[in-house]
């Protein structure tokens, strides 16, 4: 019982740490993390911080892999309920604006931050975020391949076209949120894939007049 508590409450404390790793990240990027900034936010020591990671290069690694985590949980998850075809879609993209609109992340998207951080340098952390992008673009063409089984979208519909389109016009309100137009990002995003799915969409009483 004593080495489960133990195991529990290191665990308890890596997850906060890479909480804390992630939010910082998206406003700081990764190179961006302090370890003794982070022990001191989380109140651990830096012995226990040690135990845990045993250089720079793994936390970020780590940190990738938990965002990758929390986006799963709160973006595509509650998406899922939505019924299969261009409703699920579509509830995908407003989930995202919902991460977006909540403030989850201090700097809006962790990913977001660190692409544009690592995209040029090689090496495991670039090829870890690299996976993570590739693996939520096939998530999307999943989605909208679907939907054409279904019969929901046109059959004449490029699907890894669209799902770059939804996926810019969700990555846009990142930008534009913070040094444009604000919360009217979220609008203009919002219906622009609405009315882009709805003219492509043989019934588009399916989805949202607006």
């Amino acid at each position: 019982m004593t080495q489960d508590g133990r195991r529990l409450r290191g665990l308890r404390s890596r997850e906060a740490i890479l909480e804390q790793a992630v939010g910082l990240a998206s406003v700081e990027g990764l190179d961006g993390l302090s370890l003794g900034r982070l022990a001191t936010a989380t109140g651990t020591s830096k012995s226990g911080f040690f135990a845990h990671w045993r250089d720079k290069e793994q936390l970020q690694l780590d940190a990738v892999d938990w965002a990758g985590r929390q986006w799963a949980e709160r973006v595509v998850a509650p998406a899922m309920q939505a019924p299969a075809g261009v409703r699920r879609l579509f509830a995908l993209h407003e989930a995202r604006l919902r991460f977006y609109s909540e403030g989850v992340l201090p700097g809006g998207c962790f990913f977001f931050a660190v692409q544009a951080e690592f995209d040029d340098r090689p090496g495991a952390v670039r090829d870890r975020v690299a996976r993570a992008l590739r693996e939520w673009q096939k998530f999307i063409r999943r989605q909208v391949a679907q939907a054409m089984a279904l019969g929901e979208l046109a059959e004449s519909v490029d699907a890894a076209q669209l799902a770059y389109e939804i996926d810019a016009l969700g990555e846009m309100v990142i930008i534009h949120s913070r040094l444009h137009d604000g919360p009217a990002s979220l609008v203009h995003s919002r219906r622009a894939v609405l009315q882009r799915l709805r003219t492509l969409c043989p019934d588009p009483t399916l989805l949202p007049e607006d």
